[in-house]
């Protein structure tokens, strides 16, 4: 059995915290047992590895989530990268093939699908096994989990069993799908909840070999290569109405254990173990008030109840917890420039951009980058830049030259210079990056790791000491 979770997807509903380069599964505002925080991502991995899942988990991902899960869960986590974004269907499938043709997978392998972010108990991941038993001992096709609702919601869809084909075996039980219902109304909800219908998490399973046999008909290549190549031409849909809805032969396992979807800050600061995050001050009358706050400056409540302030580089969201979910639908830039992102060594945070009356754009950053951690030696064509170093130690290479770095050091690195930074210690960096285009695409990457720099370094045996 192998797992495949779904990393995809912005978060707009967490705005101004969750953008396209970090999306809500990223965001570190759950805490372990310990105190300590932790992401949506990386509470799921914690909990595969306790349960010895993880030598057979596949993550699908786009492009800029590529260093986010490498910083989140460590570099050797096994990815398969969507070369675009387009929806859970040409995701699934995308996985399905890769397993398929680079792992070499048996046709007969069951694959169970399921969101990166989805909030559950432990006993959740023994559910999974009941999942593999449906589907071995229906012969159906796809095999979903349903969770038994608690109260109609509007915004889950639902599955519709048919409650006289319950089967029951020793350790498990599932029906089969009578239909679906995509987001109800209340009232539509209620009738529901009285045909026993269950909330679709969006875990399903499924043998390999269904889905490649789906791609076949569909005339798409079921080579991983290929497929790849063709990843341009798919239609963005979902696996839901893609696949599950016009597949007659389904069953579903209920689920009555804990399970939520925290895609809005009403539903993520449940879950939330502390009320304020950052520099926030609150008066002793905050019932059901959260405060995540990522700025420099302080963030003071006073009276209020059943709130939620957000404060990002992005911006800064006041809402009642209950209507919070209503700011994606508001028309703001959600493909502006991202002002804070995490990467594989450290973050970044935006302090100034703007395009002089020359046409020139200049870009100031501040840089962390972890001890022991290095960023890609790479060149630019249309971008200058000029970093300051204002704390920590480390090591510059500088088209092949070897140069050790400390407080107070001025880098200039013109454009086409080979350059690349590595932290002895956590560093600080303050840069400026001046061109006609400053832009993620303007990186030519020469080496990754820093033991292919300075593989680089020796070839040419210009190493400098500093003086």
């Amino acid at each position: 059995m192998m797992l495949i979770l779904l990393s995809g997807g912005a978060g707009k509903r967490l705005w101004p915290l969750s953008n396209e380069a970090r999306s809500k599964q990223f965001l570190k505002l759950l805490r372990q047992a310990s105190g300590e925080p932790e992401s949506m991502v990386q509470r799921v991995w914690r909990q595969l590895t306790a349960h010895k899942w993880t030598d057979q988990v596949y993550i699908s991902a786009s492009k800029p989530h590529i260093d986010l899960l490498k910083s989140q869960l460590g570099e050797d986590v096994p990815l398969i990268i969507e070369p675009q974004k387009k929806d859970t269907f040409p995701a699934v499938a995308l996985a399905a093939t890769y397993l398929h043709t680079c792992v070499g997978a048996d046709p007969a392998e069951q694959v169970i699908v399921m969101p990166v972010d989805s909030y559950v108990e432990e006993h959740f991941w023994e559910k999974l096994q009941d999942l593999r038993q449906a589907l071995l001992h229906s012969k159906a096709d796809l095999a979903l989990i349903g969770v038994t609702p608690t109260y109609p919601s509007t915004k889950y869809g639902y599955i519709v069993p048919i409650t006289s084909t319950m089967d029951s075996q020793d350790s498990f039980s599932y029906y089969h799908v009578a239909s679906f219902k995509e987001k109800p109304s209340e009232t539509q909800a209620k009738a529901l909840l009285k045909k026993q219908a269950m909330w679709n998490c969006g875990v399903f399973a499924f043998r390999l070999s269904y889905l490649l046999d789906l791609l076949k008909k569909k005339g798409l290549p079921t080579d991983y290569e290929q497929l790849l190549q063709a990843y341009a031409t798919l239609e963005p849909i979902s696996f839901d109405y893609e696949v599950v809805e016009k597949t007659d032969r389904i069953v579903v396992v209920p689920y009555t254990g804990y399970w939520r979807d925290l895609g809005t800050w009403n539903t993520l600061t449940e879950e939330m173990n502390v009320q304020t995050v950052g520099r926030v001050y609150q008066d002793g009358d905050a019932p059901n008030t959260h405060v995540i706050n990522e700025l420099d400056i302080p963030i003071v409540t006073i009276g209020l109840s059943d709130t939620v302030i957000a404060a990002s580089l992005d911006g800064i969201l006041i809402s009642a917890k209950d209507k919070s979910h209503r700011v994606k639908d508001l028309p703001l830039e959600w493909q502006q420039r991202p002002m804070y992102e995490e990467k594989r060594w450290g973050t970044y945070r935006v302090l100034h951009y703007r395009t002089t009356t020359t046409g020139t754009q200049v870009l100031t950053k501040i840089l962390h980058i972890f001890a022991n951690k290095n960023l890609s030696y790479q060149t630019h064509q249309y971008r200058s830049e000029v970093w300051t170093v204002v704390e920590g130690e480390g090591e510059f290479v500088w088209n092949d030259q070897l140069i050790p770095i400390g407080p107070g050091d001025v880098l200039e690195i013109p454009a086409g210079t080979k350059h690349a930074i590595r932290a002895s210690t956590d560093m600080e960096i303050v840069e400026v990056q001046l061109g006609s285009q400053l832009i993620e695409e303007d990186i030519v990457r020469h080496a990754m790791t820093w033991e292919e720099i300075l593989l680089q370094v020796r070839s040419t045996g210009s190493v400098c000491d500093g003086q």
